[in-house]
């Protein structure tokens, strides 16, 4: 790869992630009257970069791999994907993604969870098509369970309405701090990414080393994807982010790092006054201002640019441990790239 141009570069790895595409919609739909494939289809066809997937196709050449052999494990991790995207959106009462409406708001929350069923059974579809069948479904069903209990964390963290649901207010986190946040989101997010880098190595007929370098460059490049996400919904361009900014202080996020280390630099005043605006029981558009004006005024942007860049080093020292080719300088300009994206 001659040049690391951003745009090259996720176009690179948007092209590899839609090869999967024919292969998610055939486990999908395996089986399902047809009256019931635009229900199960809406998620997958919102679109979304494939990015999970395409860096276990990465991962799969880096080591020697070929296509075929990743083709259906990486329309499984898609799959995964979505299917937590459709119970996240449940959760949060999200009403759209990617700009359409998501699946309970379009189909109804009934329907929304019987889709999600869909999506659970084809990620194991996927899994039996897979070159290590019984190797594969192993990830995905560990990775599928840490998923959920990072998102059980991430509600656990929330000052949002669920704060008053019986196993939440038994539950809840008594404090959120940076060691809390981590652990979440390693779950919630790089958990995912550490599985796709490592399936990526199975298909490829890896040794155990390069496969645990691979997960160790996923884990490391996730948790810095993640906290990218967090500066993004606060100091984003609305227009190239895609998402609403302040989205996390409208729901209450207790989760979001850059507010963490907010809430740690103000003074007693401003921090009150940041604090009564997550708390609040409605949150207005003013509301969500006020709290990035707060945000804007304390060094929060630049310790969690710092903690990503952190991240991101360690994400590229595996890399080095590994084979060096074309793939591998792929895979660390991507890496580079994960902490200067805007969306």
């Amino acid at each position: 790869m001659k040049s690391k141009n951003p745009d090259e570069l996720l176009e690179t790895l948007e092209r590899l992630g839609k090869v999967i595409d024919p292969a998610i919609k055939e486990v999908l739909t395996l089986n399902l009257p047809k009256e019931f494939h635009d229900l199960t289809i809406h998620q997958i066809g919102a679109g979304g970069k494939r990015l999970r997937p395409a860096f276990l196709f990465a991962s799969c050449y880096l080591l020697g791999g070929k296509t075929k052999d990743a083709i259906y494990p990486a329309a499984g991790v898609e799959i995964l994907h979505n299917y937590t995207l459709i119970i996240d959106d449940i959760i949060d009462r999200s009403l759209t993604r990617r700009g359409r409406p998501t699946v309970w708001k379009k189909y109804g929350t009934s329907m929304a969870e019987c889709a999600s069923s869909f999506y659970a059974s084809a990620i194991f579809e996927s899994a039996q098509r897979s070159r290590h069948p019984l190797v594969t479904s192993d990830i995905f069903a560990r990775t599928l369970k840490t998923i959920m209990v990072g998102e059980i964390d991430d509600v656990l963290c929330d000052r949002g309405e669920k704060k008053n649901e019986p196993f939440v207010k038994d539950n809840k986190h008594p404090g959120v701090d940076q060691k809390v946040y981590l652990n979440m989101i390693y779950k919630k997010t790089a958990s995912l990414f550490e599985s796709c880098c490592q399936l990526g190595g199975i298909c490829a007929n890896g040794n155990k080393k390069d496969i645990e370098l691979l997960g160790e460059f996923g884990l490391n490049l996730g948790l810095a994807f993640q906290i990218q996400d967090d500066i993004l919904d606060i100091f984003g361009d609305p227009k190239k982010f895609g998402k609403k900014i302040g989205k996390d202080i409208q729901e209450r996020k207790g989760g979001n790092i850059v507010i963490l280390y907010a809430l740690e630099d103000l003074n007693q005043k401003d921090k009150k006054e940041l604090l009564s605006i997550i708390n609040k029981p409605r949150i207005f558009n003013r509301d969500i201002e006020r709290g990035i004006e707060l945000v804007k005024k304390t060094e929060a942007k630049s310790k969690a640019e710092k903690l990503g860049h952190q991240y991101n080093q360690k994400s590229k020292r595996a890399l080095k441990r590994l084979p060096q080719n074309e793939w591998n300088q792929i895979m660390e300009f991507f890496a580079d790239f994960t902490m200067q994206r805007n969306k």
